[in-house]
């Protein structure tokens, strides 16, 4: 039972024993007859044909047969290469396939499969449309208004997409940089000055021909931009910065709102109808001197967090410039060296109030513009040669300095301003706002312009368009100036702190008589004049008199749009 167990387990996997075995005898009579017909058809060839013969048909037979042997090998062979893929990675993106012959050509020469090709062109935002029917594809400034009694500047409505739609427009990739792609920044461990005027050891000290050679756009340059003592802006440099509030702004690397206030000059203003998106993903940094400090911690508005509101409060130490407007405009213009890694910042002058949110602003006057540069222009004056006879009949610089600047611009081709230069619609930018991309272009773009406000005055006013015409003169920067009122639409302009103290109320003290009435103070200074008309910033308007008064009507002054008007000292 246990071998016919077993016999039946293997035949019923592999076939009965007995048909093996028939299956065995009956191929080894079928391979006799074969050799025996083999055989005879061998005499048979032999009887009709020589010996030689024979031997020339059997070369012809195994000649065949190697030939036979050799294309079917090949064959396999090649179609064991076609399936296999070899790819060579090309910016992480696009891959390719060698063919065989290339592969085959590769290995004889000794040579390896990663072949250097050229990169594919890169990708840049190119700006958006708005859709057919939008409601800000139609808008338009209304009419100024009628009331003669306001005058001055003053907003006008701006068409803003709602928040979100802002935030989702935000561009993924970066602004194309026209012929400047690699832009690196001077450094100087020992300074060099070659007896040409102008410069300082913060900004270092370039000659005619490096400042000449600067506004020669190339695909890679090397030019000053401030912090030229050390490698890494903050450290050693003047207008130094603590280590922990560098690495903060390093990681900065979206959308950044700054501002500075040096020598204790204005009152922080929090920034008004942020979303929360934005309170989550801007930076918002405040820059401030050790004095301006000083007085923050002595009225209890900083603490150990250096959070005063949304505003990060960064304090510079060793300041460059003994002129508090000068060292201003070392984070205005420079801010793209001290926050590295930004995408897109506002600037904002200390005496301005943020009231809309950073990327409604950023999508009205730089996406939806396609613009890598956004500036206000001034709402009075846009000729160069106007301005700077405001600056010295304001005393706002020393006047032999202002003549000599202008002077040295006119003997490099400085004309007024005329319509000749449309669609450049002024000279003269506001300059206490600047929107922009940080991509090469325009970052050299700010970086020359320090320059100017570093070689000569402070006025950034006057050297403003000598530097954006011999840029735009070579390559197209994208440049977005927009109306004065427009920008006054999205921040509100305040009083100086001096100002704000003198208009202050005098504080109730228990048990102590309020003082006697004194005379009315002073009216409010008039920051801008000229030598034909005074600013109508200020007006005192009168009550009415004799006949025209109505009984019981009181006489008072009014003073009108006083905040807004004013321009900064």
């Amino acid at each position: 039972m246990t071998g016919s167990l077993g016999i039946g387990i293997r035949s019923g996997s592999y076939g009965s024993l007995d048909k093996q075995v028939q299956n065995g005898t009956a191929r080894k009579a079928s391979k006799m007859l074969k050799e025996k017909e083999k055989e005879r058809l061998l005499l048979w060839i032999c009887k009709f044909a020589g010996r030689k013969k024979v031997g020339m048909l059997f070369l012809c037979l195994i000649s065949a047969a190697v030939f036979i042997w050799v294309l079917y090998v090949g064959k396999g062979e090649d179609s064991q290469e076609g399936n296999t893929v070899h790819r060579i990675g090309v910016n992480e993106s696009v891959s390719i396939s060698n063919p065989p012959s290339v592969i085959s050509t590769t290995k004889a020469l000794g040579m390896t499969n990663n072949l250097a090709l050229p990169p594919p062109p890169p990708s840049y935002f190119l700006g958006y449309r708005l859709p057919i029917g939008h409601p800000c594809n139609s808008f338009t400034l209304p009419p100024p208004p009628a009331d003669k009694k306001r005058t001055g500047p003053r907003p006008c409505p701006v068409c803003y997409l709602p928040v979100d739609e802002a935030i989702a427009l935000m561009p993924a990739l970066p602004s194309p940089s026209p012929v400047l792609k690699n832009l690196t920044y001077a450094y100087e461990e020992n300074l060099r000055r070659d007896g040409e005027f102008g410069g300082s050891d913060f900004g270092g000290y370039p000659t005619l021909k490096q400042r000449n050679d600067s506004f020669d756009i190339r695909e890679s340059m090397n030019v000053h931009c401030g912090f030229v003592r050390a490698i890494k802006p903050g450290r050693n440099t003047g207008f130094d910065i603590d280590d922990a509030d560098l690495l903060q702004m390093e990681q900065c690397n979206g959308v950044v709102v700054a501002s500075a206030i040096f020598g204790n000059f204005d009152e922080i203003n929090e920034p008004k109808n942020i979303s929360d998106y934005s309170r989550k993903t801007v930076c918002f940094l405040m820059f401030v001197d050790e004095a301006t400090e000083k007085y923050l911690i002595g009225s209890g508005k900083l603490g150990d967090d250096k959070k005063i509101g949304l505003w990060r409060i960064v304090i510079a130490h060793n300041i460059p410039y003994t002129d508090a407007r000068r060292t201003g405009k070392i984070p205005k213009l420079l801010l793209h060296r001290l926050v590295p890694n930004a995408r897109f910042s506002i600037w904002l002058d200390g005496k301005l109030e943020l009231v809309v949110d950073p990327y409604q602003i950023l999508e009205r006057f730089l996406w939806r513009k396609n613009a890598t540069f956004a500036i206000s222009k001034h709402y009075k004056r846009f000729d160069v040669f106007v301005e700077a006879e405001a600056n010295k009949a304001a005393k706002k610089y020393d006047n032999a300095s202002i003549d000599f600047q202008i002077e040295f611009y006119k003997k490099e081709g400085l004309t007024p301003y005329s319509e000749a230069k449309f669609p450049l619609i002024s000279d003269v930018p506001e300059g206490c706002v600047i929107v922009r991309e940080h991509v090469p272009i325009s970052n050299l773009f700010t970086c020359l312009w320090f320059n100017e406000v570093d070689r000569f005055t402070s006025r950034d006013q006057i050297s403003f368009a000598t530097v954006r015409d011999k840029i735009l003169s070579r390559v197209d920067l994208h440049f977005n100036m927009f109306l004065d009122c427009e920008r006054r639409n999205f921040v509100v302009q305040k009083y100086h702190r001096d100002l704000l103290l003198r208009l202050a109320p005098p504080v109730a003290i228990a048990g102590v008589p309020p003082p006697a009435p004194q005379s009315p103070p002073p009216p409010l200074p008039v920051l801008e004049t000229s030598p034909d008309k005074i600013s109508p910033s200020i007006r005192v308007v009168p009550g009415k008199h004799g006949k025209d008064r109505r009984p019981g009507s009181r006489r008072h002054r009014k003073v009108v749009a006083g905040s807004r008007d004013m321009e900064a000292s």
